[in-house]
C-alpha cells in the first residue's frame, strides 16, 4: 500500500507513507486497548488491588477529563511538530503501563491510566493532523478509514487478549504487555516517521491559537457537531446492556456478545469510510451517514420488540454512527488547514463533552422512558448535530 503525499517531498530513505500509517494503526491499537481494558475488566483489577469496585469505576471515569487536555495539547502539536507529539503520547503510554506492572498498588495505577488516556489524546489529534498534512483531500476517507481500524480492532482483539492474558498469567500482565508493546511502537515511529520540519505557524499561546480556529464557522460547526452526536452515542450506550437484560434476559455472556457484534459494526462502518467515503465525498458521505443513524435511533423502540430484531437494530446504528463519525474525521482534518491539530483535538474535547454529558442522562432517561424515550432523545440530538454541521459548512468548499 503506497500513499503519496500532498506536496513533493525531499527525498528520503524512510519507508512511504503506507507504512507509516501502518505503524501508526498498531500503534493506536495498544493505546486504544491501553484505554479502553479497565471498563470490562474493572472488577478483576479492583480484586487484584483490594480496593472497592467503586475506586476502579471513579478512575476509569476521571480518565474521561483527559479529553479537556486537548484544548492544550493540539496547538502545541501545531506548534512543535506532528512526530514529537506522537512519539511523546506512545512515552506516557509505556511510563503507565510498566509502572504499574512493577508496582501494582491502587496510586500507580491511577497514575498509569491518567497516563495512558492522556497518552492517547495527544497521539490521537497528532496522527489525525499528520495524515491530514501528508495525504490528498481526495483519499484521505481512505487513509483515515483505515487509521480508524485500531478502534474496532481494540473491541474485537485487544480486549479479548486482554482477557486471556488475565486468566492465564493474573491481573497485572496486561500492564507489562501493553507496556512492551508501547515501548517497540515507540522504537519503530521513531525510526519511520519524517523528522518535523520547521512549523510555518509561530508562537502565541493556546489561547491564540484557539481563537484564530474558532473565527472560522466551519470549525463552530463542526464542534458543535460533535458534542451532540457523541451525547447522543453515549446516552444509548450506558444503558444498552441494562435494556437487554430487563427485555430479554440475558445473561452476561450474551450481552458480551451484544458487545462484540457491536464492534463487529464499527469495524464495518471503518471499511465503508475508507471503501465508499472519497467516492460519494466526505460532506456527502457524513450528512447521509446522520441521517440513516438518527432514523435508527428514533425507531429502536419500535425493532426492538424481539432480541434478534434489536440486535439488527443496534448493528445497523452502530454501522451508520462509525460511518458518520469516520467520514467526519476525514473532513475535519481539512476543515482549517493551518490548525490541523488544534482543529482535531478540540474535535476529541468536544466529543469527550458530549460522552460524559450522554453518560450522565443516559441512566436517569431510561429509568423514566425506557428505550423509547432514550431513542427519541438521542434521534433529537443528532437532529441537532446536523443542524450545527449545516450551518458550519455552509459556504465551505475545498480548496
Amino acid at each position: 500500500m503506497g500513499f503519496s503525499a500532498g506536496a513533493p517531498a525531499a527525498p528520503s530513505k524512510r519507508p512511504p507513507l503506507g507504512a507509516q500509517v501502518i505503524a501508526a494503526v498498531l500503534c493506536r491499537l495498544v493505546l486504544n486497548t491501553a484505554r479502553r481494558f479497565p471498563y470490562p475488566f474493572a472488577p478483576a483489577l479492583s480484586r487484584g488491588m483490594g480496593v472497592p469496585l467503586t475506586a476502579v469505576t471513579s478512575l476509569i471515569a476521571a480518565t474521561q477529563a483527559t479529553a479537556l487536555v486537548g484544548a492544550l495539547s493540539g496547538p502545541l502539536t501545531d506548534r512543535l511538530g506532528y512526530r514529537s507529539v506522537m512519539l511523546a503520547g506512545l512515552a506516557m503510554l509505556v511510563c503507565g503501563m510498566l509502572a504499574a506492572g512493577f508496582w501494582p498498588v491502587y496510586a500507580v495505577v491511577v497514575v498509569a491510566l491518567l497516563l495512558a488516556a492522556l497518552g492517547k489524546t495527544v497521539f490521537d489529534p497528532a496522527i489525525q493532523a499528520f495524515v491530514g498534512d501528508r495525504v490528498p483531500f481526495e483519499r484521505r476517507g481512505l487513509v483515515i478509514g483505515l487509521l480508524e481500524f485500531s478502534w474496532s480492532g481494540c473491541t474485537l482483539l485487544g480486549i479479548p487478549a486482554i482477557g486471556v492474558l488475565m486468566a492465564h498469567y493474573g491481573w497485572r500482565s496486561p500492564f507489562f504487555v501493553l507496556g512492551a508493546l508501547g515501548l517497540a511502537g515507540l522504537a519503530v515511529l521513531r525510526l519511520i516517521l519524517p523528522r518535523d520540519g520547521q512549523r510555518p505557524l509561530g508562537g502565541g499561546s493556546a489561547w491564540h491559537f484557539w481563537q484564530q480556529l474558532l473565527r472560522q464557522p466551519q470549525a463552530l460547526g463542526t464542534l458543535g457537531y460533535a458534542f451532540w452526536v457523541s451525547l447522543a452515542n453515549d446516552n444509548l450506550f450506558v444503558i444498552f446492556g441494562a435494556w437487554f437484560e430487563e427485555a430479554f434476559d440475558l445473561s452476561l455472556a450474551a450481552l458480551g456478545f451484544g458487545t462484540v457484534a457491536i464492534g463487529a459494526a464499527e469495524l464495518g462502518g471503518e471499511a465503508l469510510t475508507a471503501l465508499l467515503g472519497d467516492r460519494l465525498g466526505l460532506k456527502r458521505s457524513v450528512l447521509a451517514g446522520l441521517i440513516v443513524s438518527t432514523a435508527c435511533y428514533a425507531l429502536l423502540a419500535l425493532v426492538g420488540q424481539t432480541l434478534w430484531h434489536a440486535l439488527a437494530g443496534l448493528f445497523v446504528l452502530f454501522l451508520s454512527l462509525e460511518f458518520t463519525i469516520v467520514a467526519s474525521l476525514s473532513l475535519t482534518t481539512e476543515l482549517v488547514p493551518g490548525f490541523r491539530a488544534t482543529m482535531m483535538a478540540g474535535f476529541f474535547a468536544a466529543a469527550g463533552i458530549g460522552r460524559v454529558a450522554g453518560a450522565l442522562v443516559g441512566g436517569p432517561l431510561w429509568l423514566w422512558g425506557g428505550i423509547g424515550a432514550t431513542g427519541t432523545f438521542s434521534a433529537c440530538a443528532n437532529l441537532l448535530a446536523l443542524g450545527c454541521l449545516l450551518w458550519g459548512l455552509q459556504g465551505w468548499r475545498h480548496r
